[in-house]
């Protein structure tokens, strides 16, 4: 697989298969195979979310940005191993010491550096670093799992 940077959200959407209002990167600038990933998601008014989460306070979920890494996470598998077959799915399977230390709200820019910390039979752990402005807004160590399923 041939791997320029940056992957634009074209790039993204062939990669993974959530698709609006689930996708939730807009960008790889970084990667380097099964080492690291760096990704962007600008946060916008118009996203679906805050119109419950909370319209007079509109902040971004922290299950969210949880999934954000996760789907960074698993962006790192799928190019360490060349592109995903229709076939797989890289499951989000775990997640440990989650930590939010700011809110993120509409016009912040949400960067995620994801550092693979293992990987064996399929299963790789990362830890995951939500900055905006340089700034930690959240920090996990996440799983993801590549599974065979049915098409």
């Amino acid at each position: 697989m041939n791997i320029e940077l940056p992957l634009q959200a074209k790039d993204i959407l062939k990669l993974l298969p959530h698709r609006f209002p689930f996708i939730l990167l807009d960008r790889v600038t970084e990667f380097e195979s099964e080492t690291r990933l760096k990704a962007i998601k600008n946060v916008t008014l118009n996203e679906p979310f805050f119109q419950g989460h909370f319209p007079s306070l509109p902040v971004m979920p922290g299950v969210l940005i949880i999934e954000a890494m996760a789907q960074a996470a698993g962006t790192l598998s799928i190019l360490s191993f060349g592109g995903r077959n229709p076939n797989e799915i890289y499951f989000f399977v775990g997640i440990d010491n989650a930590r939010f230390k700011r809110q993120v709200i509409p016009g912040d820019q949400l960067v995620f550096e994801i550092t693979q910390l293992s990987a064996k039979r399929g299963i790789a752990k990362y830890k995951a670093v939500a900055t905006v402005d340089g700034e930690v807004a959240a920090e996990a160590e996440v799983m993801c799992a590549k599974r065979e399923v049915e098409v």
